[in-house]
């Protein structure tokens, strides 16, 4: 089957939480999930920040889909209204389920100014960066699940407006799973998406 493609974007696959048997299938013990677009965008409260950027920012944010990952639910398919923006606890792994059994996985972070589980305690700078650079707050390597090749094309002044849009929400408190290393094994759910190629 040369050249034959995998495709599990808009269909992704869910990890069961009841795990593979002893033999290693590597699909096994995955299920087909579809993937929820999330345009709509929380409204944000009263700030400082001139409400036609906040404004921009917000169209922005649909724009990029940004719900579409950092929204619970959203990518198995139900979207939690109450947490838009707020970060989800299915995570995204980034390694080749065909050959890695316990793959890397990323939880999108809440992405609203809640002190303790969000943004609350990020500059504006410190968000333009992150989405210019792709790079967290902690100056490690690039989110390797994030768009980070078309963010880092954003203008200033646009990565500005999303981040005072996003300083503009009303916080919620939602705290996802931690990150998961390659080698690890995951205690939340997540989901891959990608493409593969056979190499035969």
């Amino acid at each position: 089957m040369s050249g034959t493609l995998l495709r599990l974007t808009a269909a992704a696959a869910l990890l069961s939480v009841v795990g593979c048997a002893n033999s290693w299938e590597p699909l096994g013990g995955y299920e087909q999930v579809a993937p929820a677009a999330v345009s709509e965008t929380p409204d944000p409260a009263e700030s400082a920040y001139p409400a036609e950027r906040v404004q921009h920012g917000r169209y922005l944010v649909g724009l990029l889909g940004c719900g579409n990952c950092h929204t619970d639910g959203a990518l198995i398919g139900e979207p939690d209204a109450t947490r838009l923006l707020a970060g989800s606890s299915v995570g995204i792994a980034w390694s080749n389920p065909l050959e890695v059994r316990n793959p890397g996985i990323v939880y999108p972070s809440n992405l609203t100014p809640d002190a303790r589980t969000g943004i609350g305690d990020w500059s504006v700078w410190q968000i333009v960066a992150m989405l210019q650079s792709g790079v967290d707050d902690h100056g490690g390597r690039p989110l390797p699940v994030m768009p980070r090749v078309a963010y880092s094309k954003l203008q200033t002044d646009d990565a500005t407006d999303i981040a005072m849009y996003l300083k503009s929400l009303p916080a919620v408190e939602h705290k996802v799973p931690a990150n998961v290393k390659p080698g690890r094994r995951a205690r939340s759910p997540f989901i891959y998406f990608g493409v593969y190629r056979s190499s035969q």
